[in-house]
């Protein structure tokens, strides 16, 4: 396809949750090369927890993925065209499926496991929510992600920037943390502005008119065989609530 044909298909593809399989082929990520797996930290403790908080769920994928889950399983997502999509997939599982962006409607203590993978949050609310003798699990995204994009387009920084694993365990009682990169290439110029659509805050602001110019250039080298390789950068830890 040409290029007016690749920026229509990537302005009304529909998308929903965080399924990537829209993108097979086209952006491609070593991200199998990851020195730990996320699923198998949190189904290891899945037994063992009574009260299960999934924050940042999208549309429930990778939470239904682990079932059985505890006695009491609660998802929050705040971005609401994910939160149906979240429901039905999530709710015939016993799962309470909960929109918000900010402060959590929960006591003081409410899980003995929370669970986050991809979704920045505040560690002090993650502590105040984290019942004594409970763990913290989560796979984050740095906030240098990808930061190749902003500069090949001259647009503005990610806009959490300075997310990394300081910022992040700050309060928190960690008792493992790990830090990764890898490689993640763009082979058409569609794949880079439906990205940019789904994960709106890459490039703040961003959209196909402003950019037109530095997108089209993008697509003659791609076209040539030169693809867009970005450093995606990637963090997990755990942390568990030990003392008041």
């Amino acid at each position: 396809m040409g290029y007016e044909e690749l920026i229509q298909e990537a302005l009304t593809t529909p998308f929903e949750g965080w399924d990537f399989a829209v993108f097979r082929g086209r952006m491609v990520s070593d991200d199998g090369t990851l020195p730990w797996d996320y699923q198998e930290l949190v189904r290891e403790r899945l037994p063992k927890a009574s009260a299960l908080l999934d924050l940042g769920t999208g549309g429930g994928e990778l939470l239904a993925s682990l079932a059985p889950l505890p006695p009491r399983a609660v998802a929050v997502e705040g971005y609401p065209p994910n939160v149906p999509v979240a429901r039905r997939r999530l709710e015939p599982l016993g799962v309470e499926v909960v929109e918000t962006s900010g402060t959590l409607p929960f006591p003081d203590g409410s899980f003995d496991l929370i669970t986050n993978r991809h979704t920045s949050y505040d560690p002090g609310e993650v502590r105040r929510l984290l019942a004594l003798g409970g763990t913290f699990v989560t796979q984050q995204v740095a906030g240098r992600d990808l930061e190749e994009i902003n500069e090949v387009l001259g647009g503005p920084p990610h806009e959490d920037r300075h997310w990394d694993l300081a910022t992040a365990t700050a309060g928190l009682d960690v008792t493992w943390s790990r830090e990764t990169s890898f490689t993640t290439t763009f082979h058409d110029i569609g794949a880079l502005v439906l990205f940019l659509r789904v994960i709106s805050w890459q490039v703040p602001g961003f959209d196909v008119g402003t950019y037109d110019a530095r997108l089209r250039a993008l697509h003659a080298d791609m076209e040539r065989g030169r693809p867009l390789r970005a450093t995606a950068r990637r963090f997990a830890l755990m942390a568990r609530h030990v003392r008041q």
